[in-house]
């Protein structure tokens, strides 16, 4: 999930389907698109223009078989 709509590549509009924070705040879901930073890139990206920041789904980052993921007690390495 991400605000920023300038690091996407490609954008479908979507339905305002509302996203349930940890805290039950409702953000509005903008578009659907993908992201492509350099050594990185990731489809199905959620555009929510309320986030503070980017949030990435580990799950969905193993999932493709284009990364591998590995963490420790200090950093997380993709």
């Amino acid at each position: 999930m991400s605000p920023d709509s300038l690091s996407f590549t490609f954008v479908s509009p979507s339905s305002s389907i509302p996203i349930m924070t940890i805290n039950d705040t409702l953000m509005p879901l903008t578009s659907v698109g993908s992201v492509v930073i350099p050594h990185l890139s990731l489809s199905n990206v959620y555009l929510i223009s309320k986030l503070k920041l980017n949030l990435a789904s580990v799950g969905q980052i193993c999932d493709s078989s284009d990364y591998l993921v590995m963490f420790s007690c200090s950093f997380c390495c993709v």
